[in-house]
């Protein structure tokens, strides 16, 4: 397997699909109780990963995947999120 790069996996919280981590957001905490994308990827602490998909954002947040990934109690925030996914989609944030 000389020559062949590693390409990192991560599983989106969402839809629960393993893929590279470049076709994947990762999201941090800001704060305690609401989630960034973390488009740099340069944020610390723990991150979850997420197709840039609002259908994915919508099953982690009904799952309550979020805070299980991020290793936190309660609900968190996802509305800056929801406007980077709407951003980059080019239409209004639900």
């Amino acid at each position: 397997m000389a020559g062949t790069a590693h390409r990192p996996r991560r599983t989106c919280v969402g839809c629960r699909t393993t893929t590279e981590a470049d076709g994947l957001l990762r999201l941090a905490l800001a704060g305690t109780d609401a989630v960034v994308p973390d488009v740099r990827r340069r944020l610390g602490g723990r991150g979850a990963w997420l197709h840039a998909d609002p259908a994915c954002l919508a099953l982690a947040v009904r799952r309550r995947a979020l805070p299980r990934a991020l290793r936190v109690p309660g609900p968190l925030a996802t509305d800056a999120v929801a406007e980077h996914l709407a951003a980059a989609d080019g239409r209004d944030a639900p």
